[in-house]
């Protein structure tokens, strides 16, 4: 496939789909009441996930697109930690009974930056207010220059089970231009220690796209990452949105590599993980393949939330702490972003929601196009006639238009389904917004489609 020209021809930009509609499009103000109602109507012992967001890094690193500040001071880390409990008991107020924790996944920010006592405090509140068994899945996310063993005491009274390790690129050069010195024997002994703790599954974060990063040092990370054996391995495109944020600025366009040298990039790195044995999940993970990711994706259970791919099938995602993102289903919800007015809100005993949208029959039905693209490059007519009815018939014509439609070649009717051809799904990103109904008519700036 013509690569540049798909490129050229295409939109230059879209979303990830980590949820649609995506969160630009979610309403001012009417997130509280969703909120409210849906947390009201779930049945007790539901089954739900958690997101804990945790938005404080000791260092702030140039090319983060995550909701965090920068902070050398740990009394504001300790403050917030206190309103994450207070929020947590206002959730099971609200729920009005003991919900039943599948997941729980701590992001940010830098999560292991807290102090043990902090993540002792959180596992006691987690205990006092959800029940927590051993099938309870907890992740973490794990910046090795954090990591003490007061951390590691601290991960083991959370009771994590999955860690996720940020390296980005281990090349000196790369490294002083995103502000993020690390190196290959520090995180090498992190991931040691993670499974002298128990936490055997492991999962290592990598980024192409970064400045100064040429073939030979993005390729000499992946040989150093796959040295360490993670259980999986992210292989992320990075997102230059300095219009979105501001320390961006800081990254010189002129270091960034081209589309095109992205996207070989992408490749190269891609094949050789593949070829080390991996299996390819969705556009941008890879897993061992008896991983529990890699057996869902074999079995069409894969999922696709703001946390990206996942074997999580709960309905119900509630996001604690600013900024986080809850999903209820048929809904979204963000949280009030800034630290200081989310700990206010929280204080006064309010659930800390703000910003958020009802799904319509609409909305729903391209959601679920959308994540099968996302996670199978593929949905099936048949399923989807089978989930909504005669509704879906409109959205079949509409998948059939659009492969008349495409000159490029990268879908076709294969059977009773709308597929992404194999060479063609390094552009999944590209098909899936064929589905948006939102881009349009939207002036929202998105990052890099490859």
């Amino acid at each position: 496939m013509d690569a540049e020209r798909i490129l050229a021809g295409q939109r230059g930009s879209v979303p990830r789909y980590t949820s649609y509609p995506t969160a630009p499009h979610f309403a001012d103000q009417n997130g509280l009441a969703i909120a409210r109602s849906r947390l009201r109507k779930l049945p007790a012992g539901e089954a739900v996930s958690l997101y804990l967001h945790i938005p404080f890094c000791d260092r702030l690193c140039w090319f983060c697109g995550c909701n965090t500040k920068h902070t050398l001071k740990y009394a504001p880390v300790e403050a917030y930690v206190g309103a994450l409990i207070t929020e947590l008991a206002t959730v099971r107020e609200t729920a009005g009974s003991r919900l039943r924790l599948a997941h729980l996944h701590l992001g940010g920010g830098s999560p292991s930056m807290l102090r043990r006592p902090d993540f002792e405090r959180l596992s006691s509140a987690l205990r006092e207010h959800f029940d927590v068994g051993p099938e309870t899945e907890i992740s973490v996310e794990i910046d090795p220059s954090d990591v003490t063993d007061e951390t590691l005491t601290g991960l083991v009274a959370l009771g994590v089970t999955r860690a996720s390790v940020g390296v980005q690129d281990f090349s000196d050069a790369v490294q002083q231009a995103i502000n993020r010195p690390q190196t290959f024997e520090q995180t090498r002994d992190v991931i040691a220690a993670l499974r002298a703790t128990g936490i055997h599954s492991l999962n290592i974060d990598a980024l192409y796209g970064l400045p100064l990063q040429t073939e030979e040092r993005l390729m000499a990370t992946i040989e150093k990452v796959l040295s360490l054996s993670p259980d999986r391995i992210a292989l992320f495109g990075y997102a230059h949105v300095p219009w979105m944020k501001k320390h961006q600025k800081l990254i010189r366009d002129e270091d960034l590599p081209g589309t095109m040298e992205r996207f070989r990039h992408a490749a190269l790195a891609a094949d050789r993980i593949a070829d080390a044995g991996y299996r390819r999940i969705g556009i941008d993970h890879f897993a061992k393949p008896g991983d529990t990711l890699a057996i869902a994706a074999e079995e069409g259970r894969l999922h696709r939330n703001f946390q990206g791919y996942t074997t999580d099938a709960c309905q119900t995602l509630i996001g604690v702490g600013a900024s986080s993102i809850s999903s209820y289903g048929d809904a979204y919800v963000q949280n009030i972003v800034p630290t200081a007015q989310y700990e206010k809100a929280v204080q006064d005993g309010q659930i800390s929601a703000m910003r958020g949208v009802q799904l319509n029959l609409d909305d729903r039905i391209r959601a679920w196009i959308i994540e099968r693209l996302m996670c199978d490059f593929a949905f099936s007519f048949d399923a989807l006639e089978d989930r909504f009815g005669y509704a879906a018939r409109s959205y079949i014509a509409e998948a059939k238009i659009a492969v008349a439609n495409d000159t490029f070649g990268l879908c076709h009717i294969d059977g009773n389904s709308f597929a992404i051809r194999e060479e063609a799904r390094p552009f999944t990103r590209i098909v899936a917004s064929w589905f948006d109904a939102y881009l349009n008519d939207s002036s929202v700036r998105y990052s890099k489609a490859v």
